[in-house]
């Protein structure tokens, strides 16, 4: 049985950091792209970042207000584990964090982060002061 288990989640006030842990049972997990996306309340599930099966390669939204430059993702595979660090952190980044399996397409200046059927509970992340 595919599962996730997100956590590293909590409050945080702006401009700190914080590191999600993803882990991931029930499948291989260095055969899949992996992924985060993230849910503010009233608003639609978006991508955040993706990392390919090797790791070499990591995918950022296309979106104007994207999370590249302050979010890096890696995984370890040893420990079917993947890590999201955000660092200037942003009132605006408030959401539940999920992981997934992922699929990107490129567009505009980055990626569409597209999700597979699989998720986990998530985990809050709260930045407020």
């Amino acid at each position: 049985q595919v599962q996730f288990v997100e956590s590293g989640g909590g409050l945080v006030q702006p401009g700190g950091s914080l590191r999600l842990s993803c882990v991931a049972s029930g499948f291989t997990l260095d055969y899949y792209t992996i992924g985060w996306f993230r849910q503010a309340p009233g608003k639609e599930r978006e991508g955040v970042s993706c990392i390919s099966r090797t790791g070499r390669a990591t995918y950022y939204a296309y979106y104007e207000d994207s999370v590249k430059g302050r979010f890096t993702i890696s995984r370890d595979d040893r420990e079917n584990t993947v890590y999201l660090q955000m660092n200037s952190l942003k009132p605006e980044d408030t959401a539940v964090y999920y992981c997934a399996t992922c699929t990107t397409s490129r567009f505009g200046s980055g990626f569409r982060l597209i999700p597979g059927d699989y998720w986990g509970q998530g985990t809050q992340v709260t930045v407020s002061s």
